[in-house]
């Protein structure tokens, strides 16, 4: 399973669809949404950090 963090930005979903055309499994979690322990809980195979709109100090978990 691949997690995807998402930077609210519109070009994640196209992310998603790009691996789920290649028969990946992904789970998407917003950047504030999530919390280390959670993602050592999920064990991703790895992780995708989406492109996003904001500032560094916004970024959340990214």
């Amino acid at each position: 399973m691949i997690l995807m963090i998402d930077n609210y930005d519109s070009f994640t979903y196209n992310l998603v669809q790009s691996l789920e055309s290649l028969g990946k499994k992904i789970m998407v979690y917003r950047n504030d949404q999530i919390g280390i322990k959670d993602i050592e809980k999920l064990n991703p195979s790895c992780i995708v950090i989406s492109p996003g709109p904001g500032t560094p100090s916004r970024a959340g978990i990214s």
